[in-house]
């Protein structure tokens, strides 16, 4: 008698069935190995053999020409000689980690700066040392340090706005782009295509859907930064939402056309990611994009997180108006309507 055919291991069967659709599916063998790979290649070049980059300073006009050559002859610090209104902005916006001051030449040059970021710790470390090294270390060089603690000009005043725009990027292309491609993967689109709808009528139906949700998102967070950190809007409430919703638009536009023709959940979110990853790095939400060089800083603008940061932080710190932030509102709409004009034409209901 022929010995019994042994039944297949269920758990083992399964496995290879895994395997195989992973494999099946080139856009998962990327996202999980190229893109990965393309990362550390990209962060690689950006950083190898590179010394930390020294701190930055800003002298004030009022400050003498001899200790602002006493500084500059060093390598151990980046300076440059701004107006003081100019110089105390560019600290509040953490252009610079330090500003040396003189309002009285016959008196102690004033170090302002802000304890709670580490930069500007290190930065009035090094250029006291400079400036004592100077002076062949005589003690007594005269410095008196005057920490920032204006609203408007702290490092967390700079960071609130970056947060907001942060959180309308991942809200508004989260909750748009990837739930439009679950609802294709579950074959729910094909029951909308027969109905007598516009295919606009339908992806607006989303936007401001997620739109009812902005004002809620926006008070937690502004609330939160007055409660915990006394953050204040210094401009229009109405200029922050206008600036706010466009921002939010130009947003769902990329989630729209993301969204409009993937039928994977696990592609579709590493798409999210390669678009969201360059923003985060480069948009200037926790520091200023004007560290990157000159050259790169002009395409910056041009990306909707850096508009929609620049926007907000300006009407929530400087008391801006929306005149005043004109080319963002301008970058942020031109995504908006290129973006969804764009989706609107390649999209696929199933």
């Amino acid at each position: 008698m022929n010995a019994p055919e042994q039944a297949p291991n269920p758990l083992h069967e399964l496995i290879r069935a895994r395997i195989r659709e992973f494999l099946r599916e080139p856009g998962y063998v990327f996202w999980v190995f190229g893109f990965p790979l393309l990362m550390a290649l990209g962060l690689g070049l950006a950083f190898r053999s590179k010394a930390p980059e020294p701190p930055h300073i800003a002298v004030t006009e009022q400050v003498t020409q001899s200790t602002q050559a006493a500084l500059q002859k060093t390598s151990r610090l980046r300076v440059q000689r701004l107006p003081r209104a100019a110089a105390e902005r560019a600290l509040a916006r953490t252009k610079v980690d330090l500003v040396v001051d003189q309002p009285d030449p016959a008196h102690a040059l004033v170090f302002k700066f802000d304890p709670a970021q580490e930069r500007g710790q290190l930065a009035r470390a090094v250029t006291e040392d400079v400036l004592e090294r100077a002076a062949g270390r005589r003690a007594g060089s005269g410095i008196q340090d005057q920490p920032v603690s204006e609203k408007g000009s702290r490092y967390v005043d700079f960071l609130v706005p970056g947060l907001i725009g942060l959180n309308l990027m991942g809200s508004s292309m989260w909750g748009i782009g990837f739930n439009l491609v679950l609802a294709r993967k579950r074959k729910l689109l094909r029951r909308y295509a027969v109905t007598p709808m516009r295919r606009s009528h339908f992806l607006l139906s989303y936007f401001f859907s997620r739109s009812l949700f902005l004002v809620m998102e926006l008070a937690v967070l502004i609330g939160f930064g007055r409660l915990v950190f006394g953050t204040e809007i210094q401009g229009s409430i109405a200029a922050l939402l206008v600036a706010s919703v466009l921002g939010a638009s130009a947003f769902a536009a990329i989630g729209f056309l993301i969204g409009a023709r993937l039928t994977s959940t696990e592609v579709a979110g590493g798409w999210m990611n390669f678009v969201q990853l360059p923003m985060w790095l480069l948009s200037g939400s926790f520091f200023s994009y004007e560290r990157f060089p000159e050259w790169l800083q002009l395409p910056i603008r041009f990306l909707p997180l850096t508009a929609a940061n620049d926007s907000l932080r300006r009407i929530y710190n400087e008391g801006a108006g929306l005149s005043s932030v004109g080319f963002e509102l301008v970058v942020l709409l031109l995504w908006s309507l290129l973006g969804f004009v764009i989706a609107l034409r390649i999209f696929k209901w199933q």
